[in-house]
């Protein structure tokens, strides 16, 4: 990375060492590393502060200010969060770099990626006070993609939904919590939606949560649904449209004979993972779905049982490449034999957690018939995936 040093008039400053020191560890630090960076924010604005109170004529401080914009942009960057997205507060990134100085402020507020992810809440406090915050804060975004937490405390989401209305297409990503019987919020209307994440405060919220997901824009690609109980009365009830362009689907159901289900449904999906309470499912023919490539399973059973659950009758699946399953008991050695003979799928992974019994014996089998197998044996993942 380029190295930019201070062009200060070296008459008029006697030691230029500290402001040196801060300029390179600015510009070569590995902002590869966000807690480094980030870190390295706080360091400079104190810095900033300390040269400045030191130095009334400016002479120091003004070889930070000349750093150039597009290195402090980047820096702004690395001070968000890396993970999830926030309430606007004053004393977090991005407000908080707005009020360093005028400079940082000008280069923060033109920079729309800073303000692309957020915490919206709708049912506790000053309403009408958070709806401008939000607002002023979305406007920023400048028709950017938007990543958005949306919360209900009450039971009707309208208000949120009339605040969002002038950006409703530029949002792609939301994570959706339903609470203290919230109403339903219909996601057919977020036409430019791609993910969504669903999770609930409890089982009173099913029956809003389920109405709203019934019919899903059809640019929808991946559905997390974290601790809905899922089963076929209310699969039966979701709409096709949508449902039908999900490549990812992760889902928690109540019985297994929702698989054959939801594979209907999603006639792209490329990547499923069920958890649930498993129980045997009845078939009279092999479903087949022609592009899943993906399937992990976790079941809650005990470790000495011995139900077959049919999991692998129930299906054909000639693109499958990777098989995960965790506390399904007994492993259908014979049963799997026959599906993957049946699917001729070019299986290039199979994964047991814990919770799954095989032998050693059915292990060196499949190592046999596929010769570059990734096989793992694992009781160390045994916990659910959500």
């Amino acid at each position: 990375m380029q190295q930019f040093n201070s062009n200060a008039d070296s008459s008029a400053v006697s030691d230029t060492s500290a402001m040196q020191d801060i300029q390179s560890d600015v510009v070569m630090h590995d902002i590869s590393s966000q807690t480094g960076v980030s870190y390295r924010y706080r360091q400079l604005v104190e810095e900033t502060r300390i040269v400045q109170s030191n130095d009334p004529y400016g002479v120091f401080s003004s070889a930070i200010w000349r750093l150039p914009t597009e290195i402090l942009a980047r820096i702004f960057l690395y001070c968000i969060p890396e993970e999830g997205n926030w309430v606007p507060s004053p004393d977090v990134a991005p407000l908080q770099l707005t009020r360093v100085c005028q400079r940082w402020r000008e280069i923060a507020v033109d920079m729309p990626s800073l303000w692309c992810r957020l915490r919206l809440e709708v049912g506790d406090g000053n309403w009408q006070q958070r709806a401008f915050c939000y607002d002023s804060y979305l406007k920023r975004s400048r028709g950017s993609k938007l990543s958005l937490t949306l919360e209900c405390h009450n039971s009707d989401w309208m208000e949120l939904q009339s605040l969002l209305q002038p950006y409703v297409d530029q949002i792609s990503r939301l994570s959706v919590g339903f609470f203290s019987g919230a109403g339903s919020l219909p996601m057919a209307d977020f036409r430019g939606l791609s993910e969504l994440v669903i999770y609930t405060g409890g089982a009173a919220t099913v029956p809003a949560v389920m109405h709203s997901i019934a019919q899903l824009p059809p640019t929808m690609r991946s559905l997390k649904l974290m601790d809905l109980w899922c089963d076929l009365t209310v699969l039966h009830a979701v709409k096709d449209l949508g449902w039908a362009s999900l490549i990812n689907l992760e889902i928690v159901v109540d019985k297994l004979d929702s698989f054959v289900r939801l594979l209907a449904l999603c006639p792209n999906l490329s990547s499923l993972t069920m958890i649930g309470m498993f129980t045997r499912i009845e078939t009279s023919e092999a479903f087949a779905h022609p592009k899943l490539q993906y399937l992990r399973i976790s079941g809650h059973l005990n470790l000495d049982s011995i139900v077959d659950l049919g999991l692998f009758n129930a299906v054909t699946l000639p693109n499958l490449r990777g098989i995960e399953v965790r506390n399904i008991g007994q492993w259908p050695h014979e049963q799997f034999n026959a599906f993957v003979t049946r699917s001729q799928c070019p299986l290039e992974a199979l994964i047991f957690g814990g919770g799954v019994m095989t032998t050693d014996q059915q292990l060196a089998e499949y190592a046999t018939l596929f010769p570059s197998l990734y096989l793992v044996k694992d009781p160390t993942r045994s916990k659910f995936y959500f």
